[in-house]
């Protein structure tokens, strides 16, 4: 005697979907929890230090427009230059004012250009 339990059925392939979904899951996942770049960091002095200015004035305006050497307009390529002959030391102080006009990445860009020359005393004035 022979049981027949029904008609025998078609074998199914197994989806792969559910397994491309997760995968794409754990990617976007990876990719918002990497850091893709390194966090610059601009050491930077507190104004109204106990340390007295001396020397001639080193006034770096940022603007929308440029920078601007205690009034003067002035390119970041010779900011440095001029720079250079406004102080005796490297660790001489440089005032950096933003103004209203002026994005945080202009202020950065104006600053590592005078970090990435040796000066290490900037000051950021509000």
């Amino acid at each position: 005697m022979t049981l027949v339990f029904g008609t025998p059925r078609a074998k199914r392939r197994l989806s792969l979907a559910p397994m491309i979904d997760v995968v794409f899951l754990l990617l976007v996942f990876f990719m918002l929890a990497s850091q893709f770049g390194h966090d610059r960091a601009v050491p930077l002095a507190m104004a109204g230090g106990s340390a007295a200015y001396s020397g001639p004035p080193r006034l770096v305006l940022v603007t929308a427009d440029g920078l601007r050497l205690n009034g003067i307009p002035v390119q970041t390529e010779a900011l440095v230059e001029q720079m250079s002959k406004l102080t005796r030391e490297k660790s001489d102080a440089i005032l950096l004012q933003p103004d209203a006009s002026a994005s945080l990445q202009q202020l950065m860009d104006a600053a590592e250009a005078l970090t990435g020359a040796g000066f290490s005393q900037l000051v950021v004035m509000e």
